[in-house]
């Protein structure tokens, strides 16, 4: 679901209902992290089921985490169904990024190779650590990779899918 091209990317995750009105906490991806409550149409997805959902209302809580209330949700016991479920927006509701900025969705699932060729493996996540972003790069093994453009990473090429790194494969 997420990826260059792809339709749609995802924003977020239910936690669990939030009071009795049919409220719920959602752990959310963006940056900041209120920026999830912009946007008024949500794609639900949990196993195999899908389902689109208007936002009523939302707001941070707690500092880490959003409440929000989508509107055909109207008790505990139907915010409760949702605990688990993925929350996507169509991509082409997403503002367009800026020369040299990324959605993580964008990089997720890019290859790393070092500017000498060498493969690392892929983009699995990325960690927000306050001083910069770092890339979970899956292959032969782990690998924590700041993500500081010009530094570390030397080129994202996103029609080719790789991200070109400055890194010793021993780190």
């Amino acid at each position: 679901m997420n990826g260059a091209g792809e339709t749609m990317v995802k924003l977020g995750r239910v936690l669990g209902p939030w009071g009795i009105k049919g409220w719920i906490k959602v752990h959310s991806y963006t940056e900041p992290r209120e920026n999830i409550v912009s946007y008024p149409m949500w794609i639900l997805q949990r196993g195999g089921e899908q389902r689109t959902e208007r936002l009523e209302q939302g707001r941070t809580h707690g500092g880490k985490h959003v409440v929000a209330k989508l509107e055909s949700i109207a008790d505990r016991d139907a915010a409760e169904a949702l605990v688990g479920a993925d929350i996507f927006v169509e991509r082409r509701s997403l503002a367009p990024c800026e020369e040299g900025e990324y959605y993580w969705a964008d990089l997720e699932g890019l290859r790393v190779v070092t500017s000498l060729g060498e493969e690392f493996g892929v983009v699995d996540s990325l960690l927000a650590t306050g001083s910069n972003d770092v890339m979970v790069v899956r292959g032969d093994r782990e690998r924590l990779i700041p993500f500081l453009a010009g530094q570390v990473v030397r080129d994202v090429d996103l029609d080719k899918g790789v991200i070109v790194v400055d890194w010793d494969a021993d780190f």
